[in-house]
């Protein structure tokens, strides 16, 4: 007797606010007001507002506005953007994350050549591509990253492509299919350090994560750049952030970036304390110490922030070197 075809097995958690099946009682207020270093202007210039209609009439999707990211105005109106693909519903959980979550439906074959279009339309130098986790397709949505890279290529042969990725549940075969590529500059975020992954990234490993940043390394060479990104606010200290670090640079991670977790619901885990400009500083000067080539350390430093200006800072240390 035939049996049904198995369902993909999506990955759920409990909500947001307590992903580790407790209430998370310790943090700050939400309606609290922030500290002065982190008052950014409302986005709502005329560069910004033609993006975002030319943006939205495609269909198409960027984290910068899923995750309410804090220096939309600023990017937008510099005319960068970072594209999401793979629809705006993730398989995972995260207890920081401003993206909705459940069983996504979104399978575009023609997103590649919508979004390589874009970045043509805008005229960039360079590209960030990321997307929801999507642990319900074979591949974890690899074929999609390739896709958006060969079409950029083609679109906008002068453009510099950087991804974004997720994890591909630490299979190596998804990675090297993206690494094969040549993005120029591979991009995982650990997000946090190892002790608070039960709180903030249930359903993820930061011993993967450091694993898949080796491996992208390993395929891609000196033609891929590697890259990883941390929030501070949920509870860590320096000496653990310092920790984190150097594992990054023990697995080859050669751009990192740190910036100020903001909460962005009720619903959300809370910011246990916001960290200073100076210490900022701080981890800056330890991360450089270590041997990172090009290190953005800021309140409202995000991943994707100037990942242009990162990306060049590598050419030129290697250049002089």
């Amino acid at each position: 007797m035939a049996t049904a075809p198995e369902t993909p097995r999506v990955h759920v958690t409990r909500s947001r606010a307590n992903p580790g099946g407790t209430e998370v009682t310790e943090g700050r207020p939400f309606r609290e007001r922030k500290p002065p270093w982190l008052k950014v202007p409302a986005p709502g210039g005329p560069t910004y507002r033609r993006l975002k209609g030319a943006i939205e009439a495609d269909n198409l999707h960027t984290v910068c506005q899923e995750a309410n990211c804090p220096n939309v105005g600023e990017c937008w109106e510099r005319g960068t953007a970072t594209f999401m693909i793979l629809g705006d519903v993730c398989t995972r959980r995260c207890g920081f994350c401003n993206v909705q979550t459940g069983v996504p439906t979104w399978n575009d074959p023609l997103e590649p050549a919508r979004v390589a279009n874009q970045v043509k339309m805008m005229g960039l130098n360079h590209a960030v591509v990321t997307s929801v986790d999507r642990d319900d397709l074979p591949d974890y949505g690899a074929s999609a990253f390739v896709g958006v890279i060969r079409s950029i290529r083609r679109q906008a042969p002068g453009c510099k492509v950087e991804v974004l990725t997720p994890d591909f549940r630490g299979q190596e075969m998804p990675l090297a299919r993206v690494v094969h590529e040549r993005p120029d500059v591979f991009n995982h975020n650990v997000e946090t350090v190892p002790r608070l992954y039960p709180r903030a990234r249930r359903g993820s490993d930061f011993t993967r994560s450091a694993r898949v940043l080796r491996m992208a390394k390993e395929m891609g060479g000196d033609e891929v750049v590697t890259k990883s990104g941390l929030m501070v606010g949920l509870g860590e200290e320096f000496d653990e952030m310092a920790e984190t670090f150097q594992v990054l640079r023990d697995h080859d991670v050669q751009v990192l970036t740190v910036g100020q977790y903001l909460r962005p619901t009720e619903r959300h885990l809370p910011v246990v304390r916001y960290w200073h400009p100076e210490e900022f500083d701080r981890l800056r000067d330890a991360a450089y110490a270590m041997g990172f080539e090009s290190v953005a350390s800021g309140p409202l430093v995000r991943s994707s922030y100037h990942a242009d200006e990162s990306a060049r800072e590598v050419a030129e240390r290697r250049s002089a070197a």
